[in-house]
């Protein structure tokens, strides 16, 4: 406590004029120093993109803030820039999400094109490239769909042609998913609306891949087997997925590898079926016929025969035929109204004909703890536990003909295996911070040269006063001592001006007018050092003569 009542003191000593002088050196010295400190430790940055739009600039500031990554706008507006080293990182994401999008210009060309000069065939081109810009826009808006490029070739109008040609389109998208044949139909609709006297049957759809998503209905049979191989893979990457999900927390996922086959039927499928239940029967009509007939037939003719024409003396009496017929029917008919029910399906999608699945462990997974090589009954015992896995995790069924093949086999070193990139160098970061070495470097030489040339000086002349003016004029009286004599004398220290118990400028409180008196001695002496030895050779002189 009683260092700082010394300390504020001291400082109610100085004045007004010199506590302001101190003080802004102290601000001109922090406010440099801190410059220099916040310029230097700026992160170098390195430019992502640039001559983007601002709707660009705000899609890319926010996926890169969604990530984590540091990034830097321009003063115009129209650049992004991330740290040193994250370029690469920060490309792939936008790529991701197909940014920028400055590439498809709309109908804003016309704005960049002057009317002085135009001809009918740039017209024409402006209006089809804006155009295809437009809809590449619009058809990025669709959920999905990260990228997208239209091209239009509408027909050209002869004054000589019969046939009139229809405008055609075709539209290449990359999309998130694997499954992107349901965007393709929205995406026919929308261009074929888009244009006059476009037909949905004259757009073509396509993705970076270069499989036909939809066409024309003459293409169909053409996408059908690309569309069966798009599926096939899906199905088995989604089963092989399930496989690696249930097997890692087993045996890690650098002990296995598994590989699946599905083979599907893509076949449309159509079944009407009816089927009638007796048991549900009502009357409907009832219709009773019931008939009696009775006939007799007598017949006295006698019979031509051999016999008639013998002469006989007697005839015999005439015999004939009698028959009597009586008939009696009787018929009901009872129709019945039954309950019946069709069932119509239709199959469009696919069913799985079988699985193929073949999986590979590395026998040392099966070693126990402190075992160079696993028991062969403890390898057969686990083989069958992954068997059960596997066949649960894929839905595998015996009857389908689903086959399944679990094999463990020694794996090899893989030396091309791909790892984390290694870091940097000594000498290319040494290059790379080659600048900011150098600007650390110029700032501590202005720093040094500032406290040396600049506070050291002002600080000296805020704590030096003016000569006296006494000594001033005496001066030349004193120089022109007449037969002045050069005596040995010893320099003159600043603690031989203090007392014997003082103890320094601070601590010595007690004697503060003495101690100022000695000031000035000291002052005198700096200002002018030749005019002290004169003085002091006259002094001795004096004594001397005495």
């Amino acid at each position: 406590m009683d260092r700082l009542n010394q300390l504020r003191g001291n400082l109610a000593q100085l004045g007004p004029r010199k506590l302001t002088a101190l003080a802004l050196i102290f601000v001109l010295v922090l406010t440099v120093t801190g410059l220099g400190a916040y310029y230097m430790s700026r992160p170098n940055f390195e430019i992502l993109y640039a001559g983007l739009d601002r709707e660009d600039v705000s899609r890319i500031g926010a996926a890169l803030k969604a990530n984590g990554i540091p990034f830097d706008i321009s003063p115009e507006g129209n650049s992004v820039s991330v740290h040193y080293g994250q370029t690469a990182q920060a490309r792939m994401l936008l790529a991701e999400r197909g940014l920028p999008q400055s590439a498809n210009a709309g109908y804003e060309l016309f704005d960049k094109v002057g009317s002085l000069g135009l001809t009918s065939f740039m017209q024409e081109v402006t209006r089809v490239r804006a155009l295809e810009g437009e809809l590449a826009r619009t058809v990025q808006l669709i959920r999905g769909v990260k990228a997208a490029r239209v091209h239009i070739v509408l027909p050209d109008e002869g004054s000589f042609r019969r046939a009139k040609q229809p405008p055609s389109a075709s539209v290449v998208i990359r999309t998130e998913s694997p499954d992107d044949s349901k965007a393709a139909h929205a995406i026919r609709h929308l261009v074929a609306a888009s244009i006059p006297g476009m037909t949905v049957d004259q757009v073509t759809v396509l993705n970076t891949d270069g499989m036909l998503l939809n066409s024309a209905e003459g293409d169909e049979k053409d996408a059908v087997p690309g569309k069966t191989l798009t599926l096939e893979k899906t199905v088995a990457k989604d089963i092989q997925d399930n496989i690696r999900r249930t097997l890692t927390p087993y045996l890690r996922l650098s002990n296995f590898q598994v590989s699946v086959r599905a083979r599907l039927n893509t076949d449309r499928k159509q079944t009407n079926e009816t089927i009638f239940d007796p048991e549900s029967r009502v009357e409907r009509s009832v219709r009773v016929v019931r008939e009696n007939s009775v006939s007799q037939n007598n017949s006295t003719a006698p019979t031509t025969s051999v016999e008639r024409n013998l002469p006989q003396d007697k005839q015999a009496s005439a015999e004939g035929k009698q028959s009597n017929d009586e008939n009696k029917k009787s018929e009901e008919l009872t129709n019945f109204e039954l309950s019946s029910k069709t069932i119509t399906t239709v199959s469009g999608g696919y069913t799985i004909e079988n699985l193929s699945i073949a999986v590979l462990v590395n026998r040392a997974s099966f070693a126990g703890s402190g075992k160079d090589t696993p028991r062969p009954e403890v390898v057969e015992r686990q083989i069958k536990e992954i068997e059960q896995l596997v066949a649960s995790a894929a839905g595998l069924r015996k009857e389908r003909g689903d086959s399944l093949k679990v094999s463990a086999v020694d794996f090899m070193l893989n030396e091309n295996e791909m790892g984390p990139a290694e870091a940097p160098g000594w000498s290319e970061a040494l290059t790379h911070q080659l600048g900011s070495i150098v600007n650390a470097f110029a700032l501590i030489s202005v720093t040094a040269m500032l406290v040396v040339f600049g506070l050291k000086p002002a600080t000296r002349a805020l704590f030096t006063d003016a000569p006296i003016p006494q000594l001033e004029q005496a001066e030349p009286q004193l120089l022109a001592v007449e037969n002045a004599v050069e005596l040995p004398f010893p320099a003159i220290e600043t603690s031989e001006f203090m007392d014997s118990g003082g103890t320094g400028l601070i601590e010595d409180i007690t004697h503060r007018e003495k101690f100022k008196q000695r000031r000035k001695l000291e002052q005198l002496i700096e200002a002018d050092e030749m005019q002290a030895v004169a003085i002091l050779k006259q002094w001795m002189y004096a004594e001397g003569s005495i």
